[in-house]
């Protein structure tokens, strides 16, 4: 493929003339970059206008990309996960994949951390690992803190650590730490007065 008259690339290399000028060889860099993280993109809404129209896709995508089964599933999966509207642009397909399993609202709310915060995509993976961490475990920063003036109390409980994984993927998906997606349900649950 010729980029420009001095520019050839290759699947295996890219040709660049002897003098090629330092803001030339910058904006080839970016171009590259843009291309890259773009192309998992691609694959994917490629990959899903496939699933609509031919009941083949992955037979001819495997043949046509020579990429694995398995790495076109993933592209196909994080793009159905998240729709052209809600993808940001400053922030790589791989940040994308790290929230795809989440629910939509837990999707919006760690890509935007990431996206304020400029976290690198383990960043943000450390960032939703931790907010599945067990309260032990948490750093005070996440407790539920009560309201000045309000009495507080703690209350301790035993749970097998099945449901434990299950609250702290449902609060994830929230977009809460444990703790407060706790109190958040037990509020829902709860009559806001005492009844006689």
């Amino acid at each position: 493929m010729q980029v420009n008259a001095s520019v050839v690339a290759r699947r295996t290399s890219l040709d660049l003339p002897v003098d090629l000028p330092l803001d030339r060889w910058r904006s080839l860099g970016e171009h590259i970059a843009v291309i890259s993280d773009s192309s998992s993109w691609w694959l994917g809404d490629w990959l899903i206008y496939g699933q609509a129209h031919y009941p083949d896709r992955y037979k001819i995508a495997l043949a046509d990309t020579s990429l694995s089964y398995q790495t076109l599933r993933n592209y196909a999966w994080v793009a159905g996960r998240l729709g052209v509207a809600r993808r940001r642009s400053r922030l790589s397909f791989q940040h994308h994949a790290e929230v795809a399993g989440l629910a939509e609202r837990a999707q919006d709310h760690w890509l935007e951390q990431a996206e304020r915060h400029g976290w690198s995509r383990n960043e943000l993976r450390r960032h939703i690992r931790d907010s599945l961490r067990a309260p032990e475990h948490r750093p005070p920063a996440e407790a539920v803190r009560p309201q000045p003036g309000e009495a507080q109390a703690a209350i301790r409980f035993k749970v097998t650590t099945e449901r434990r994984i299950r609250w702290q993927k449902a609060a994830a998906n929230q977009g809460q730490a444990l703790a407060e997606w706790i109190v958040a349900v037990l509020d829902r649950c709860a009559p806001s007065a005492p009844q006689p």
